[in-house]
């Protein structure tokens, strides 16, 4: 019984651990955000060349449906699926760019702050 409960424990953490380092970019620090930014905007441009293909690909199944035969459904169901998940990849990844970039900018220019710190140990702290 023991055994089993062991068992399971180390399964679960071996799944946490790999489901963490998924959402992980691979090469990059988690605080460099200019890098980060800059990997995003790569994946959102490869993903609008692969957008690009696939709505040309439609297009030309729209245009010419009769050269692809029986297998054209699939091809026009398997292309608008394609177009919907490269959509879908790059708007996050424009989403995830602009987020990296507005961290990386707050981070070069830390905010001001306005509250003043008294360092005189004579002074009450309550005024």
């Amino acid at each position: 019984m023991k055994a089993q409960k062991f068992l399971a424990l180390i399964s679960v953490l071996t799944f946490s651990l790999t489901i963490s380092s998924v959402f992980a970019v691979e090469g990059i620090d988690d605080n460099n955000h200019a890098a980060l930014a800059q990997y995003y905007e790569s994946v959102a441009k490869e993903a609008e060349t692969k957008l690009q293909k696939n709505i040309a690909a439609l297009e030309d199944y729209e245009a010419h449906p009769y050269y692809y035969g029986r297998r054209g459904q699939d091809f026009k169901s398997h292309t608008t699926a394609n177009i919907r998940e490269y959509e879908a990849v790059l708007a996050e990844s424009l989403n995830s760019a602009d987020l990296h970039k507005k961290i990386a900018m707050d981070q070069d220019n830390p905010a001001v702050n306005k509250a003043r710190l008294n360092l005189n140990q004579d002074a009450s702290a309550i005024r």
